[in-house]
């Protein structure tokens, strides 16, 4: 199977944030800003597997600044590295500023996404070849990040964990 880059799994969703779905300090929900997430994350396994994708987890969500009533809000997905039918999204997500059109980073995710053949079974994906530095900073720390869970959810002895230990040693 022939390697991808993140670029060509990159969806791009942008959309406005509407009255019916803010809480009552007129801030987008955190659970809309996750069905977004999930929606971008979703088409981006799918680009990059040609496959049906099947969200696995949701390894972490920061929500580092509430989205405010009326604002256009922009989804960034990669598929940031792949396994052998998983395959971890990292999300960027951006506020555009409507008066002077500036943008600025609002919260970040990391999903994990499995690609499955028609009667739901894991198939091989592609590997993934990053390109920019930021691309290889979030592949490398992906190796790490799994590792963690599959120690966390006791799949791995912590002895085993090789990247994750270099980081103590």
């Amino acid at each position: 199977m022939l390697p991808k880059s993140p670029s060509e799994s990159l969806t791009v969703l942008t959309d406005l944030v509407l009255p019916s779905e803010t809480n009552p300090l007129n801030n987008l929900f955190g659970g809309e800003l996750l069905a977004r997430m999930d929606r971008a994350s979703s088409i981006t396994a799918q680009r990059h597997s040609r496959r049906i994708a099947v969200t696995a987890s949701v390894n972490h969500v920061a929500f580092n600044r509430p989205i405010p009533l009326g604002s256009v809000v922009t989804i960034e997905a990669k598929v940031s590295r792949s396994f052998k039918s998983s395959m971890e999204i990292y999300l960027d997500v951006w506020i555009e500023d409507r008066k002077t059109g500036n943008r600025s980073k609002a919260n970040e995710a990391i999903y994990t996404f499995v690609a499955v053949d028609d009667n739901g079974k894991p198939v091989e994906v592609a590997p993934i070849i990053p390109e920019t530095e930021l691309e290889k900073e979030r592949f490398d720390a992906a190796l790490r990040r799994k590792q963690l869970s599959l120690v966390l959810a006791g799949k791995m002895n912590p002895h085993d964990a090789t990247e994750l230990k270099a980081l103590f040693s």
